[in-house]
């Protein structure tokens, strides 16, 4: 299990142990990841609060993507403000217009599945 403790944010997080993104939130803790959840409605992952508004601070490393594109461009500003090195786009997160802002500002951007990038160490 390699850690060098990427902070990360979970956008779309889900209080729904079925969801990608609450195994996702789990399984970053479990891999020593430090996490931040963000979704419409308030609750608890994993001893992970989820929260309703956005994090401000910039030592976000990571944002991970649980949201289908319709759902993103309310983020976009808050995204580019933040200024996160990478941001993931799970499978059905994927989003052309966004991805070609962030890496216009020079953020990395990979379409791929969290939960296999973590077990494959490729995170």
């Amino acid at each position: 299990m390699k850690n060098d403790n990427k902070k990360t944010l979970v956008i779309g997080a889900s209080t729904k142990p079925e969801r990608y993104s609450n195994k996702a939130v789990q399984m970053l803790r479990e891999y020593g990841h430090e996490v931040v959840a963000l979704a419409k409605r308030a609750g608890h992952v994993d001893g992970v609060s989820i929260q309703t508004e956005f994090p401000t601070d910039g030592d976000i490393h990571t944002v991970t993507l649980y949201l289908g594109a319709k759902r993103q461009p309310e983020y976009y500003e808050q995204l580019m403000k933040l200024k996160p090195e990478r941001v993931i786009f799970n499978p059905g997160a994927e989003n052309p217009e966004l991805k070609e802002k962030l890496e216009s500002a020079g953020v990395e951007t990979v379409e791929d599945c969290t939960l296999v990038m973590l077990r494959t160490e490729q995170f």
